[in-house]
């Protein structure tokens, strides 16, 4: 064997072929041809076989397989290469947001593998390609025209379960998809001593969304009339169904999703500005939103008056299971509560912070469920709130308030197959069959009764000083953190290794 031929077997291995054949994989393999062999030589090289396998037909000869007009595109598309569409792509002839369009709902992968390529290619380090990042054997109709766009995979999260926990006399698993260690652990410890007392007893305070439009008006006495007729009778008869216009528009909850819902208010807000423009033509909409809502932005009016699901959840715990459960006593976790949820909040200046993790629990619960991630803004503003109660204050009395969990159980990311699974879980997928709006009603009741078994549990935590011990145990990957820069945190029973 020459010294050329066996420099090309060395530097050519299986894994190098097989991600040339997946990158010219056909679609079709009957329309196109492998390559013939060259005509001015009787053998070629490993290296020649092998990058040789297959060739790509030229632009021109692409481009009129597309745009024959006797077929749809879909089928042109099928007749060509994952390679030959990426050249057209690249050529301007095909728009890369589009290919699900193009493919048809039956190539939906095949549509995510190809623009995964396009934008690999296109980019500084070239990695999406051939990444970690799965997209194989997903379901891309539930995603196209509602979840996301420009789709090239998706990304897996740690689902675990804490609990069981008992809400209103009844046990709901709690489904938490975080990548925080030690979380699902801590809340399952506050979800044993909530129930070892009882469970936990929820109220419903109230239940609207609000849309707060910005109009203007060329003077502050043409808006003053405005407000004046809004405040009339005439002016709230003018309103469509359940919605009250004032400076803000709030309809009562009767839908079982935030998309949903929001559509049905824009609906109606835009129906009251239609109104108002009739009899004050001179007012400007700027816009259907004008941040007075709010909308995944911390505010006060939200913490003051509630948007979506205001849930207040309570719970009195055993002082024996305080002490056995817990590791502390009622007396050292009020204290805390006082100086760190309401003290060191209310020196901060927050809205509606008066907390010690509300926003993990439930962020890791709308993940889970298929909620709009970025409304936990406004979502986990939560008071918790801890005092003695029973016989000589032996025992606790635990609740957290929380006015603005916006949920829903219809629509949204709630249409995907795993975020379904969850909610059938809990029981509460979809609209109720006979009380609509309950099901997204049963996930606020059950998030907040969630949070309550989370601050429990970490005020315990910190109470007792087991907080640093845990996450250094439970919340340190081994595989990414070099040995000697774990610290070693001496506790209750330490013992040197030396």
């Amino acid at each position: 064997m020459s010294s050329i031929a066996q420099q090309h077997t060395s530097s050519f291995s299986v894994r190098d072929l097989d991600l040339k054949l997946k990158k010219v994989k056909l679609a079709h393999p009957e329309q196109s041809l492998p390559s013939p062999p060259s005509s001015d030589s009787g053998s070629s090289s490993p290296k020649q076989d092998s990058e040789e396998s297959y060739f790509l037909r030229s632009l021109e000869e692409c481009l009129a397989i597309y745009e024959e007009p006797s077929r749809p595109r879909s089928q042109s598309l099928a007749l060509l290469s994952d390679e030959e569409v990426i050249m057209l792509a690249n050529n301007g002839n095909i728009a890369t947001y589009a290919l699900e369009k193009l493919f048809g709902m039956d190539q939906l992968e095949r549509a995510v593998r190809i623009r995964r390529a396009i934008l690999s290619r296109a980019s500084s380090t070239g990695t999406l390609e051939s990444s970690s990042i799965p997209y194989e054997n997903y379901d891309y109709s539930r995603v196209l025209g509602a979840c996301c766009e420009n789709v090239v995979g998706y990304i897996p999260i740690p689902l675990g379960v804490a609990g069981p926990l008992t809400v209103d006399g009844k046990q709901y698993p709690i489904p938490m998809a975080t990548a925080e260690g030690t979380l699902v652990a801590s809340t399952s410890r506050g979800c044993k001593a909530l129930n070892a007392g009882g469970g936990v007893s929820t109220v419903l305070v109230g239940d609207g969304m609000t849309r707060g439009p910005a109009i203007d008006f060329p003077s502050a006495i043409q808006a003053g009339k405005a407000k004046a007729w809004i405040d009339s009778a005439e002016g709230t008869r003018g309103a469509p169904g359940s919605i009250r216009v004032d400076f803000e528009v709030r309809q009562a909850e009767e839908l079982e999703d935030s998309d949903c819902r929001k559509d049905a208010l824009r609906a109606g807000t835009e129906k009251a500005l239609e109104a108002m423009q009739k009899r004050f033509p001179e007012m400007v909409v700027l816009a259907l939103s004008g941040n007075y809502c709010t909308d995944k932005k911390p505010a006060a009016i939200n913490w003051i008056e509630g948007r979506g699901k205001n849930v207040v959840a309570e719970a009195v715990i055993p002082g024996h299971v305080v002490k056995t459960v817990l590791k502390t006593t009622v007396r050292d976790l009020c204290n805390l509560n006082v100086k760190k949820n309401l003290m060191g909040s209310a020196m901060a200046g927050s809205i509606g912070g008066f907390n010690a993790h509300a926003a993990n629990i439930l962020t890791a619960i709308f993940l889970a469920t298929g909620q709009d991630p970025a409304q936990n803004v406004e979502s986990s503003m939560c008071m918790t709130l801890m005092e003695p109660t029973g016989l000589n204050g032996e025992d606790l009395l635990v609740s957290v308030t929380m006015p603005c969990i916006e949920v829903g159980t219809v629509g949204g990311g709630t249409v995907l197959a795993p975020q379904q699974g969850v909610l059938d879980m809990l029981g509460v997928r979809g609209a109720h069959p006979q009380q609509p709006g309950q099901n997204a009603q049963t996930l606020a009741r059950i998030i907040a009764s969630a949070v309550l078994a989370g601050e429990l549990s970490l005020l315990s935590a910190l109470a007792a000083g087991h907080l640093i011990k845990a996450h250094m145990a439970h919340n340190r990957s081994q595989v990414n953190t070099p040995a000697a820069s774990v610290p070693v945190t001496p506790g209750a029973g330490f013992t040197s290794r030396a």
